[in-house]
């Protein structure tokens, strides 16, 4: 399956990762995760390169945790939009659910 037709499937709800729930962001926002989203693209392609051109692996493993600690920078900053907008709003409105929802999210991310 082609990371398009994952892609598809996602969003038509039919990921078994996914909760079904959804959230519109605003323009600034989208922008920002997709533009931090091409660069750690841009960054899995250079590492795929150093590969093929036998590059040094400590050479390769720098570049690999440039890659995780930019994923996480953009978890840092999907969590913080997140605990502002859907989890302050359902708090507002009377779902507590929404704090055992992010609990159960932070024992994921913290694996």
């Amino acid at each position: 399956m082609s990371l398009n037709e994952n892609n598809t499937e996602e969003m038509n709800g039919s990921c078994p990762h996914c909760s079904g729930k959804h959230k519109e962001r605003g323009d600034k926002e989208k922008k920002d995760l997709m533009n931090r989203l091409k660069r750690i693209e841009g960054q899995v392609r250079g590492v795929e390169g150093m590969l093929e051109s036998n590059a040094y692996c400590t050479d390769i493993l720098i570049q690999v945790s440039a890659i995780t600690s930019a994923l996480n920078s953009f978890n840092k900053v999907l969590l913080s939009n997140h605990m502002r907008t859907c989890v302050a709003d359902n708090i507002r409105e009377g779902n507590d659910e929404i704090i055992d929802e992010l609990v159960v999210t932070l024992k994921k991310l913290m694996k």
